[in-house]
């Protein structure tokens, strides 16, 4: 009979035979001479053990032959039937043995209902499994459970939460008419604990996440794993960062999940010293080891901080521990020593990965794009072309951004049209704040309003923002006001759109517009954040700010810059004060510009690093004209490589030269 190939391994518990054989005649023939093939109990084991034993197919073919034999399946039979289905997501399947339950009258049967709301799930059918699970005469832990995972796996999550409102208000009033404890507690586990907060942190509600907490502790849920897990993450995703760290402060038992979450949610949120303080915590508390995912969160601090030397460790970690071929590592990797300034490096990394998926390629287009080369950016994006990979939303953010950081103007349009035509991927407002950066930086600031105005989706901050830097950069007083004034709208408390449109005004001499831009942000408090640069040395990292004299080394760094600033003027070096207060005397200026903080940290790494060997300094802020010039001037008079890192990009100034070619 053909059903015996499967009884590699059956057990049958009614009759309390066991038997286990490699050789598949052998278990025929005791097959054959000790059960009886027209026992259902019999067929139920053999369906039984091939679904748990992940052979969800040949458990299938089982329940068919069984049906074959006329044999009368009982409320055993189904369960296991319906889970195979599931796990093949074999909705055409599942409906059969749907009808087949209806047919034998179990369709009102607890467990059948269950596994009937799962299956429907996972292929899904949501309303199939709503309805299912409304016609459950008595719902179970497992029933509610599987319907809320359901609505949470198939981004359902407002429809989650209102179920558990409904479980709540169930479980009240049957809790008023009973007695048992245990009774009133079986609405309830960790699991779908674990489920309601999932869809907590993808609908992003703080409250919302407070309240479900409080009800887990109430519940005893406090000390659970993976409720504590779950709710590191949620709070995460409401942006309450800090009380992720409160919950995995308090959790008595922690795995390499709990570790992990809270590394990269401190990663994600730009807290990368906090996360690598808890790396570094993991590894000292020595009790459980780092993995995969551990590295590749760490690596994503490295890269947000530029921890260069740091994310050298973790690379040699990942060869030691011989995970270079995994995929999602090696990514993160490139995405790490890009944003610390070695594209190069990350190259070679992307080289040697046997596997690439397409977030490998998009690291490595965008790398290239952050560092201006914009053209090695367009042949690894060709190459991923030819082998066969379709870029995505994000891949065509990568290009675009490339094409605008090097003023591209030709590929730019050719592969914005081709996203939508070619790819039938739709422009996002991602796409058009790269066209719109592009247009404006090459002097087309009507045509970037215009696209602007044609967008389908609604333009943000970076889309009007690109517009009012191009309007300071050529000096367009009317687009430079109508981009403000939107600014002003999406973000009133950011300080940086007063002053750009002030500057705008004092350079076409509009005194009085300058006084009430100056007026109005006093009198509302709005103040520039400071800014800072930063230098890593030796693993540590030494922040500056403007004129500061905090730092150990501040009298002789500068004097030092007193003695580059001779040889910068003999090299025909003049300051440019445009970036300057406008009521500030010319000579204060000057000196203004003399002590801005890449200018501190340029200098204190100069004199703390061997001669020859690479400058890295990384700017919170957009670098001044006249930083850009003088860090030019002086990597030539020094014979270095100095590298700067702002919000926008990154500048290679080697030999008197920069790698943006002064196109920024």
């Amino acid at each position: 009979m053909k059903v015996l190939k499967w009884m590699i391994y059956w057990r049958d518990r009614r009759n309390g035979l066991h038997f286990y054989s490699t050789n598949l005649n052998l278990t025929t023939t005791l097959f054959n001479k000790y059960v009886d093939k027209t026992n259902v109990y019999s067929w139920n084991s053999i369906i039984a053990e091939l679904a748990r034993g992940g052979d969800s197919v040949e458990a299938l073919k089982a329940f068919l032959s069984m049906r074959k034999l006329s044999l009368k399946p009982n409320r055993s039979t189904f369960p296991c039937a319906i889970k195979s289905c599931s796990a093949l997501c074999d909705l055409a399947s599942g409906k059969q043995t749907h009808q087949q339950a209806l047919v034998f009258g179990y369709n009102a049967d607890l467990f059948v209902s269950s596994a009937l709301v799962d299956m429907y799930s996972k292929c899904g059918e949501l309303d199939y499994a709503r309805k299912v699970f409304d016609e459950i005469p008595q719902r179970n832990v497992v029933s509610w459970t599987s319907m809320i995972t359901g609505y949470v796996q198939n981004d359902r999550s407002h429809d989650a939460l209102f179920l558990f409102k409904e479980l709540l208000v169930e479980d009240g009033e049957r809790g008023n008419a009973w007695d048992s404890k245990a009774e009133k507690e079986v609405y309830l586990d960790s699991v779908s604990m674990v489920s309601i907060l999932s869809a907590c942190s993808r609908v992003s509600q703080k409250s919302l996440t407070e309240s479900v907490h409080g009800f887990s502790i109430k519940q005893g849920f406090e000390g659970n794993l993976g409720v504590g897990n779950t709710l590191i993450d949620a709070y995460a995703k409401c942006g309450n960062v800090c009380f992720s760290g409160k919950v995995f402060d308090g959790m008595v038992e922690k795995d390499v999940i709990s570790w992990n979450s809270l590394i990269a949610v401190y990663a994600q949120h730009g807290l990368s010293t906090e996360a690598i303080e808890i790396f570094h915590s993991m590894v000292s508390d020595g009790d459980v080891d780092c993995n995969a995912m551990t590295l590749s969160a760490v690596l994503l601090a490295c890269a947000h901080s530029g921890a260069l030397q740091l994310g050298k460790c973790i690379h040699d970690q990942v060869i030691k521990m011989r995970l270079e071929d995994n995929v999602y590592v090696g990514t993160s990797i490139i995405d790490m020593y890009c944003k610390c300034g070695r594209v190069g490096m990350a190259r070679k990394v992307f080289n040697r990965m046997k596997e690439k998926n397409i977030k490998s390629w998009t690291a490595m287009i965008a790398g290239y794009g952050m560092h201006g080369q914009a053209r090695e950016a367009l042949e690894v994006f060709y190459e991923m072309n030819q082998m066969g990979v379709k870029p995505n939303y994000i891949t065509f953010v990568s290009v675009l951004a490339a094409c605008s950081h090097a003023g591209l103007l030709d590929e730019g349009w050719f592969w914005f049209r081709a996203m939508r035509d070619r790819f039938s991927i739709e422009p996002g407002v991602e796409h058009y704040g790269c066209m719109v950066d592009l247009l404006g930086r090459a002097g087309f600031l009507s045509k970037a309003y215009d696209l602007i105005k044609e967008m389908k989706v609604q333009p943000d901050f970076v889309v009007w923002g690109s517009l009012l830097a191009a309007c300071r950069m050529h000096k367009n007083v009317e687009l430079g006001e109508i981009s403000a004034r939107k600014l002003f709208e999406l973000d009133p408390n950011n300080c940086g759109y007063y002053v750009s449109l002030s500057n705008i005004y004092a350079e076409a001499g509009r005194w009085e517009d300058v006084k009430r831009m100056r007026i109005f942000m006093q009198s509302h408090g709005l103040a520039k954040p400071p800014g800072f640069s930063l230098v890593e040395l030796k693993g540590r990292a030494h922040v500056f700010l403007v004129g500061d004299r905090e730092h150990p080394q501040h009298e002789k760094i500068y004097a030092y810059l007193d003695e580059l600033y001779v040889k910068l003027q003999e090299a025909g070096y003049v300051a440019d004060t445009t970036a300057v207060l406008h009521d500030v005397e010319k000579e204060e200026k000057g000196m203004i510009l003399q002590v801005h903080s890449e200018k501190l940290a340029v200098a204190f790494g100069i004199l703390n690093s061997v001669p020859g060997t690479t400058i890295q300094v990384i700017k919170n802020l957009r670098i001044c004209m006249d930083c850009h010039t003088t860090i030019r001037l002086i990597s030539k008079i020094v014979e270095r490589e100095i590298v700067v890192r702002d919000s926008k990009r990154f500048h290679h100034f080697r030999n008197g030269l920069c790698s943006c070619g002064e196109y920024w």
